[in-house]
């Protein structure tokens, strides 16, 4: 037994003296700009990276003779010490995003946790909270903020890379003979959309980059209250935490009117075709059955009899039907659409139902069920774009709640996202524009004053 260790021993003394001889390999590292600009490595350099451990350090395995040997240098850190550091903190910041999504959010793995579309759904919206806010500021964002938003949408976006169909491709044999055959591709819908959305998303970031170094209007933060009431340009007296635009005594420059005009195009453009693309996804959504079963059996008792009368009448205006409605808070505008929404839902049901057998039959003609629709349906168009800014209805969060199509969950939120920050700038540029407009008019005031009194003498 002694003799076996000590053979056991000797060999293994001999194989590490073998290994010890063998001249370290040399590896060469490349580093390629990511396109979130933060500097990433290539793909050879993360593999030999990522199994290094995260309190190591390349210069911990030098050789004796080498010339970082120097005990003096102790603060010295390579560059690719520090990338590899950063590259680990994104790996583990990854697993911990998917392991939510895994878990449903459900941290406790008891099964529990909601579906995989709603967890995207939801890690996409709180993303997006999270790193744009409420966006009180016409200024660019800053730099390690955009490079989290580019880099985690990134990470979430990539699971739609794996939603894929097959399609009939045609393919030529040697003999030169052509056959159909089936081929993947990305899902349709996820195909087209997804790029677009990254192009609406690019293209407000840059608006926001338009921002950086205009000097001709700044803001005063509404706590300095000596400040915001000098200049009284408060346009939304609600929010009282949105820093007052302070512009120049007799208003902004022509040219930059028309420049601030220009980015607020650019800006409504996006905000329209986000606005296309969700309400479209939650088209394409299941009306749940829960969210059925809470519906009244007829469109009076959703609407009331007033809305009710206005939209059944012979003569029906939807413009002067809203001016008549009010609209004055943002519940009000709400429970509006969660009531025109209800009606619709109900008044398909029962064109559904022509034989009346059903709980949801109508004796009304089915011409007149359409009228009553389309009518309906302008009017949601109507405040859709007249309050872009409104929370989501009570059918739209049950979709999403309810939803198990997780190509759908991640179009809906990214479009939904990206519609609400374009509504935030447009807020912020009008406050910019109402505070021009009121400078304005005050610079012309008082001339107009003097030129009465001397007129009077």
């Amino acid at each position: 037994m002694v003799k076996a260790f000590d053979l056991h021993k000797s060999s293994s003394f001999k194989l590490k003296k073998i290994f010890e001889n063998i001249p370290a390999p040399r590896l060469s590292f490349s580093t390629t700009e990511s396109s979130g600009g933060g500097g990433g490595m290539a793909v050879d350099d993360r593999l030999t990276r990522s199994h290094g451990g995260s309190g190591g350090s390349p210069m911990d395995e030098r050789k004796v003779g080498s010339p970082f040997a120097s005990s003096n240098e102790k603060g010295f850190v390579s560059r690719l010490s520090r990338e590899g550091l950063g590259l680990n903190k994104d790996i583990d910041l990854m697993k911990e995003r998917f392991a939510k999504l895994l878990l449903g959010e459900d941290m406790s793995g008891g099964g529990k946790g909601v579906s995989s579309a709603l967890a995207l759904s939801n890690a996409i919206t709180n993303l997006a909270a999270s790193v744009f806010g409420e966006q009180r500021r016409l200024e660019p964002m800053p730099p390690e903020r955009k490079a989290r938003w580019k880099k985690e949408v990134d990470w979430l976006l990539s699971v739609t890379d794996h939603i894929i169909e097959l399609v009939p491709s045609q393919q030529q044999s040697p003999d030169g003979s052509t056959m159909e055959v089936m081929v993947t591709r990305q899902r349709g819908d996820l195909l087209v959309n997804i790029p677009a959305l990254r192009k609406l998303d690019t293209m407000l970031i840059d608006c926001l980059d338009n921002f950086k170094g205009q000097s001709e209007f700044g803001y005063v933060d509404s706590k300095d209250e000596n400040e915001s009431e000098k200049v009284s340009t408060q346009r939304q007296g609600d929010k009282w935490w949105i820093p007052v635009v302070k512009v120049p005594a007799g208003g902004l420059l022509d040219a930059t009117q028309k420049w601030l005009q220009y980015q607020k195009d650019s800006v409504n453009q996006v905000l329209k075709a986000a606005m296309a693309i969700n309400a479209q996804i939650l088209a394409e959504m299941e009306i749940p059955e829960s969210y059925i079963e809470s519906l009244p059996k007829n469109g009076r008792a959703s609407l009331g009899d007033s809305i009710y009368k206005s939209i059944t009448d012979d003569f029906f205006d939807p413009e002067q039907f809203l001016a008549a409605t009010d609209l004055t808070s943002e519940h009000k505008v709400l429970d509006l659409k969660n009531r025109i929404e209800a009606s619709i839902i109900i008044w398909q049901r029962k064109m559904n139902h022509k034989d009346g057998k059903s709980s949801w039959g109508s004796a009304i003609s089915l011409e007149k069920r359409e009228l009553f629709e389309e009518r309906a349906e302008t009017i949601l168009l109507i405040l859709k774009h007249q309050f872009p800014g409104i929370p989501q209805s009570s059918l739209d969060i049950t979709k999403i709640e309810y939803n198990k199509d997780v190509g759908h969950a991640v179009l809906e939120s990214y479009s939904r996202v990206l519609e609400s920050l374009a509504s935030t700038v447009l807020n912020r540029i009008d406050d910019v524009i109402y505070a021009d407009d009121l400078a304005r008019k005050a610079s012309t005031e008082p001339i107009g004053r003097g030129e009465e009194e001397q007129q009077r003498w």
